[in-house]
């Protein structure tokens, strides 16, 4: 039996329409990847160091009083590295929260760094999203077993527990809370240390997919505003909407299981599953920071801001719109800009109101310029479909749109050295960062995308970043990921979309009966 907990479907945006209900409750499972072996990989695998966090902390533990230490994540690889080695020196907490957590190679090895971190006495907590979880009852209540692990479903409405007729019930009679999902994704270490940002946890976000591979982009934080991402992440575990899952699987209890991880541990140390390079790199963190240090990359910042959703982001009153926080905080942002915005965002589907926003700020002046996934790149329909309705009246705005290619240049920089050396064809990329730049000064990363769900149903997360610093290094690489070989630049006389076939156009097309309100 696989002891992991869950299994994403391939990297989508919801779609809680009537006409795709069963598709969204398959009850399609993976097909188990742990198998024994006559092999002892993990007697192989040479150990880390035994240093603690906050040792390595020590010698900025002063400036974590009073500031934040930012840095921001561009590669797949780094995210990774960076998330692996936290773990390995976590010492009393690890809150793990993320809309998706597959459990293809990335995963898997992700819940056993979790998981070994909880045999040494670490207090793990998981949170994730109910909408796109496929895992059994019985691989959850295992890995919840362990004594140090917990874990809880957000708004479990729709899949875990619940049976075909309890689902079609929710769908028909509770369409407002089905679609108010948590797309918060947040990995806080010890209370100390956080990373955040667009990436969830899969082949597909650190460059290691065969097929298709996400551009994305987390910050990393260190002391300072981190206690904020904790203080959220305890506001979310409160919630009566999160919620255990020996409470949701009434049949079995924790107690019926005797959580046995060996099978796991041997596949994350297998060298065909997690390559010795890769290892070394993770052993090799502590000169990489000291790098970082040296060259200045890592900005201790005084007034970096936090900004989150509550669960449940609003009531039923306004049904499918009512905005939270998030929505305010970019607004008021984006009405600040004196000169300029740059905004990436894979999903780019606006209103009325938000082009009514976007064309003052162009009449005054101010440029606005648009990185999103074209239709080749675009991983999402639906998505798309709501974004074609309304191109033009977006263009007519005066802003600039860009649609990311399938095969932009930068990939060669954004996949794995491991992936570059193992295909012969490199897969598609598409756009997954959601970020943005005012004025050249200041930066934003998070979760947050330019639709109405991101506005008015799923709890988002982001950081907001005063540093020229910053802000000029990550507004060089979306100005670059505009260039001609990495994007394609619209118009109101042309776009791409006759770049892709006859019947993924389609496809598209066949997408405008469902309302762009839940995209």
């Amino acid at each position: 039996m696989s002891y992991l907990p869950w299994k994403a479907p391939f990297p989508s945006h919801l779609l809680l329409s009537l006409i795709f209900c069963f598709g969204l409750f398959s009850c399609s499972t993976q097909s188990d990847r742990l198998v024994a072996s006559t092999s002892d990989y993990c007697a192989a695998v040479q150990q880390n160091d035994n240093k603690l966090l906050s040792e390595y902390l020590a010698p900025v533990e002063h400036k974590m009083r009073s500031s934040t230490g930012v840095y921001v994540l561009e590669q797949g690889i780094e995210a990774m590295l960076s998330r692996a080695w936290l773990t390995e020196h976590a010492e009393q907490t690890l809150d793990v929260q993320y809309f998706i957590f597959s459990t293809d190679n990335i995963g898997l090895i992700a819940i056993d760094y979790l998981v070994k971190a909880a045999e040494r006495g670490v207090k793990v907590r998981i949170l994730v999203d109910d909408i796109m979880v496929e895992a059994s009852g019985s691989e959850l209540i295992t890995l919840a077993a362990h004594k140090n692990i917990s874990i809880k479903i957000y708004n479990p409405v729709a899949n875990i527990g619940k049976n075909l007729f309890e689902k079609v019930v929710s769908l028909t009679t509770n369409f407002h809370q089905l679609n108010q999902r948590m797309h918060n994704k947040t990995f806080t270490v010890d209370g100390k240390v956080a990373i955040t940002g667009g990436r969830n946890v899969a082949d597909e976000y650190f460059g290691y997919d065969h097929q298709y591979n996400f551009r994305d982009r987390d910050v990393l934080l260190i002391g300072g505003i981190t206690e904020k991402v904790q203080a959220s992440f305890e506001q979310f575990w409160q919630s009566e909407l999160s919620v255990n899952v020996q409470d949701l699987i009434a049949e079995k209890t924790a107690e019926d299981y005797t959580p046995n991880f060996e099978l796991l541990h041997q596949y994350a140390c297998n060298p065909s599953n997690f390559v010795a390079s890769v290892r070394n790199k993770i052993r090799d963190i502590p000169k990489a920071i000291t790098s970082i240090q040296q060259q200045q990359q890592l900005q201790w910042l005084k007034n970096v801001e936090y900004i989150s959703d509550t669960p449940g982001k609003n009531n039923a009153n306004k049904f499918l719109a009512g905005g939270g926080l998030s929505t305010d905080k970019l607004i008021a942002l984006l009405q600040s800009a004196e000169h300029s915005v740059v905004i990436q965002t894979p999903y780019l589907i606006t209103t009325k109101a938000t082009r009514k926003i976007l064309k003052t700020l162009v009449d005054q002046g101010i440029s606005i310029s648009i990185l999103t996934n074209s239709l080749a790149s675009n991983d999402n329909l639906e998505a798309f479909s709501g974004y074609q309705r309304d191109r033009e009246a977006l263009l007519k705005t005066g802003v600039k749109i860009f649609e990311f290619k399938p095969d932009a240049k930068i990939r060669q920089k954004i996949m794995s050295e491991v992936m570059q050396k193992q295909l012969t064809q490199a897969p598609i990329f598409g756009l997954h960062a959601k970020s943005m730049i005012i004025d050249d000064h200041t930066a934003v990363v998070g979760t947050y995308n330019f639709d109405p769900r991101s506005a008015n149903l799923n709890t988002e997360n982001f950081v907001i970043i005063p540093s020229k610093k910053i802000a000029k290094e990550i507004k060089q690489g979306m100005l670059e990921e505009m260039q001609p070989e990495n994007a394609w630049s619209i118009s109101l006389d042309w776009n791409p979309d006759g770049e892709v076939d006859l019947m993924k156009r389609l496809k598209v097309k066949l997408r405008r009966i469902v309302p762009k309100s839940i995209l």
